[in-house]
């Protein structure tokens, strides 16, 4: 791809003649701004008086302008390094004369990053991807790579928009960096495939990466169906020419409780009828690929990311309710497929973004004893820049930099997950009791519920629209329900933690054809216990939510073909959690919840198998389930242990 040729666009007005393209900054770790950037507000002026906006429109090889700002640093003593962040969600706001601002304080933070970035000088660049806002083209999701030589893709589009800003921006000192979080950086992912020279740095965080095993829509070919739909409600709309007009998201269930709303839609083939139209075009494509057909693959970035050149840090939040999965794929992607190595991970006690957008104290109930978010900008992300952009300070970056809950430390590891991890069986067995004991020869026992699709049980207690602090949340809700089925070990002795994925190896029976299992680790606080931060409240046998995730079960031999189940017949149901970096406190208790339903987080199986996507109300139906306890069958889970001895 370096060898294609590349059209460049006309920038909506000249900014010089003179550029940097090439040249290699000398060391230099003034920082442009002097005083410190302590609030949005200070920020917003800083980057008015310090910066200049630019405005361009930038021809891609196939002659598509796609709209790009750019911030530069008014200082021209010295060059500075390009970071740019490429994304769908608009660019505001939109006029030379309109700075991002503390009036709008989720675009002032993605146009400079950080205060620590913007106090460090940087020419920051944001675009509108192809298809999107103020763009030409035509947008399409989680687009494909191109199969022709002559084709374009995100990937194209980032090296043709590279390739002018190193040409025309003039005092860049010829070295590239692009970031982003959740679909942005699916976009920066997209930019180390067969990059620009000039590219040295890619930082994909909360990447959007498979969007059927485990992101936003589907896990495990779930359909995470309040995301999806309150989603593509809004940002699936057509959008029919380029417009600098700022969409409104609003919620169809705006006022009403979620559980009642979804409920009440019915199955979801309903949506089309009742609310969408037909006219979202992404949510049309959900509902008619309902296996990981070619559709999927082609939108699976993951085989598309080896032998890159750019360094790699990929960059993750534990109670990501979105992109989890996405941060965790996409670096052991970029690990093992590039022999050379140059890719690291971070791994903090975040929700989506909460690198960028708070303080990283805290997650609902749940208290982390420091600022993990300026922890994480101040000594891992500046570094990372300064070292691949500006060519300042050393190699001393560790591979993982995780953040371990529970202890609430920062670990440093020379691989994730850690090689000193040991795999270690946990089984179920009877009157609800966890221990890593093997069933005896001969033992055999069984656990009963009754799974009814008109009555689900609900991922969270609160009466919400949507609210993602449900990682961390007291399961005691679901514990008490007839539906959900609790093993726990006894009071733990000393602590144990686990480190990397967990494995679900449940054998079940079924009265029914289909039937989703969800597993959920919890770690279960000791009476009394109480939280170090008193706005918090007790803690007092508090179950907390440490990772959950849900098996379609017609999915459980092959994502591509499905097959029932045979009703009484004992089978196998395998799948893997997302890593956790935790660890559960002596005085605490290990316990793990097994059900059926997760609604409205995951759409409701009907429990017999037929396409779910256009299954009507008749095919909903009541089934048991039953894990099995038994010698040759039996159901656990494998953790990776890294300390701690469990019963």
């Amino acid at each position: 791809m370096a060898h294609l040729r590349h059209r460049l666009g006309l920038p909506l007005f000249l900014i010089g003649a003179n550029a940097w393209a090439g040249q290699v900054n000398k060391i230099d770790d003034r920082p442009l701004i002097r005083e410190e950037l302590k609030d949005d507000e200070s920020r917003a002026r800083a980057l008015r008086e310090y910066y200049t906006k630019h405005e361009y429109r930038i021809a891609m090889r196939d002659g598509v302008r796609l709209f790009t700002v750019v911030y530069t640093p008014k200082d021209s003593s010295r060059p500075y390094p390009i970071l740019m962040a490429r994304t769908p969600y608009a660019v505001p706001p939109y006029g030379v004369d309109n700075y991002a601002n503390e009036k709008n304080v989720r675009a002032l933070r993605v146009a400079t990053v950080s205060a620590q970035l913007e106090r460090d000088g940087y020419i920051f660049v944001l675009q509108d991807v192809r298809g999107r806002a103020a763009s030409e083209g035509t947008f399409v999701d989680i687009r494909p790579i191109a199969t022709t030589k002559d084709g374009t893709d995100e990937s194209t589009d980032a090296y043709d928009t590279i390739d002018f800003l190193v040409k025309n921006v003039s005092n860049n000192n010829g070295r590239v960096g692009v970031w982003g979080i959740s679909y942005p950086g699916f976009y920066a992912a997209q930019a180390a495939i067969n990059a620009h020279p000039a590219l040295k740095a890619v930082s994909p965080q909360a990447p959007v990466t498979e969007w059927f095993l485990g992101d936003d829509f589907h896990h495990n070919g779930a359909l995470f169906l309040q995301d999806a739909f309150d989603f593509y409600s809004n940002f699936g709309r057509p959008r029919p020419k380029p417009t600098k007009k700022k969409g409104e998201w609003t919620s169809l269930h705006d006022g009403i409780d979620a559980y009642d709303f979804f409920l009440d839609l019915g199955p979801v083939s309903q949506a089309n009828v009742k609310y969408l139209n037909n006219d979202v075009n992404f949510w049309n494509d959900l509902m008619t690929h309902g296996n990981r057909d070619a559709f999927w693959k082609a939108r699976d970035p993951r085989p598309h990311y080896r032998d890159t050149k750019p360094a790699v840090m990929t960059v993750g939040g534990w109670f990501d309710a979105e992109d989890c999965f996405g941060a965790l794929a996409t670096y052991r992607a970029f690990e093992t497929q590039n022999a050379r190595g140059g890719s690291t991970l971070v791994m903090g006690p975040w929700q989506h973004g909460g690198w960028l957008r708070s303080d990283g104290d805290r997650v609902g109930n749940i208290t982390f004893g420091a600022k993990t978010s300026n922890f994480y900008r101040e000594s891992i992300e500046l570094a990372f820049y300064r070292k691949h952009l500006k060519q300042q300070g050393t190699s001393n970056a560790p591979e993982a930099a995780i953040f371990e809950t529970g202890t609430n430390e920062w670990r440093n590891y020379d691989a994730w997950p850690p090689k000193s991890a040991k795999p270690t069986h946990v089984f179920f067995h009877a009157a609800g009791k966890l221990s890593t004991a093997p069933l005896g020869k001969g033992e055999t026992g069984a656990d009963s519920y009754v799974s009814d699709p008109a009555k689900p049980v609900p991922h969270t207690a609160k009466l919400v629209d949507g609210d993602a602090t449900f990682m961390v949340e007291d399961q005691r809700f679901a514990a008490r329900r007839p539906d959900v089925l609790v093993y726990a070990t006894p009071e733990l002795e000393s602590d144990v933690t686990v480190s990397g994925p967990i494995e679900a190896n449940l054998w079940v029976t079924t009265t029914g054809t289909d039937a989703d299992f969800i597993v959920k680790v919890i770690d279960v606080y000791p009476d009394e216990a109480t939280n170090s931060d008193p706005a918090a409240g007790k803690l007092s046998g508090y179950q907390q939510l440490v990772r959950g995730e849900v098996m379609r079960g017609k999915f459980r031999s092959s994502f591509e073909a499905p097959s029932p189940f045979k009703p009484g017949e004992p089978t196998l149901v395998h799948f893997t959690l997302p890593d956790v970096a935790h660890t559960f406190r002596t005085g605490h208790k290990l316990m793990v919840q097994v059900q059926s339903t997760w609604f409205p987080l995951v759409d409701r199986n009907p429990q017999t198998f037929v396409d779910i996507y256009r299954a009507n109300a008749g095919d909903f139906r009541a089934a048991t389930h039953t894990l099995l306890r038994v010698f040759d069958k039996p159901s656990s889970i494998r953790l990776m242990m890294t300390k701690g001895r469990l019963p």
